[in-house]
């Protein structure tokens, strides 16, 4: 007799195609008030969905960083699962690709790309079976909202300038001390850091010291 599959569905989701294609292809959905993502399909397996103009804006904001510092910490397989087609991106295309390797390399998190909502129905049946079939791994809700140390904010102010991320913040924090240090360094300062070249270096003293434009 085949298992009945089931993904946990955060709450706040309101797209009803992929609501629908879900339930229309046998998968049991719950739902719930996520701590993370959007989607469980398993005990050690989230997707966080993001649209391409999410995707873009989650950059701009830093959000995204955030995300997948959580996601990543809080199941061993994190999934960021990016809906739409190439030509819908406004960024550089060495934009996009630097954070879908960042992703990977710094938060663990495994990037996966779909064309629309038909396409993220069959991704996300096909993950919940493979974990759920084989595996017998029902989803299951892990993790609640974190309470961050001072360092850890540290961390993750700093990590969510490009370039930077968490291992080279983790390095300007002990090599400076402090936040406002690393913001008082000129860029020969910063050079002194591992990892830290002179282009990179006059990017981080650009952005911690130009003028704040009120842009529309």
């Amino acid at each position: 007799m085949k298992k009945q599959v089931s993904i946990i569905v955060d709450n706040r989701e309101r797209n009803l195609d992929i609501l629908e294609g879900l339930a229309g292809s046998g998968i049991q959905l719950t739902f719930a008030q996520l701590p993370v993502g959007d989607y469980i399909v398993s005990d050690r397996m989230c997707v966080e969905r993001k649209t391409v103009n999410d995707f873009e804006n989650s950059i701009m904001n830093s959000r995204l960083f955030d995300q997948a510092e959580r996601l990543s910490s809080t199941f061993k397989k994190a999934i960021l699962l990016v809906e739409g087609d190439d030509t819908e991106f406004v960024a550089q295309p060495n934009v996009v690709l630097g954070t879908i390797i960042s992703m990977y390399s710094d938060y663990s998190v495994q990037v996966i790309r779909a064309k629309d909502a038909s396409d993220t129905v069959t991704i996300l049946a096909r993950l919940a079976e493979r974990e759920q079939e084989r595996e017998d791994r029902k989803p299951k809700i892990v993790g609640s909202k974190k309470a961050y140390t001072n360092s850890q904010w540290q961390q993750l102010i700093l990590g969510s300038m490009p370039g930077i991320g968490p291992k080279l913040a983790e390095s300007l924090l002990k090599h400076f001390r402090s936040i406002r240090n690393v913001v008082s360094a000129d860029p020969g300062d910063l050079m002194e850091v591992d990892k830290i070249g002179k282009k990179k270096a006059e990017k981080i003293y650009e952005i911690l010291n130009a003028e704040f434009l009120d842009e529309p």
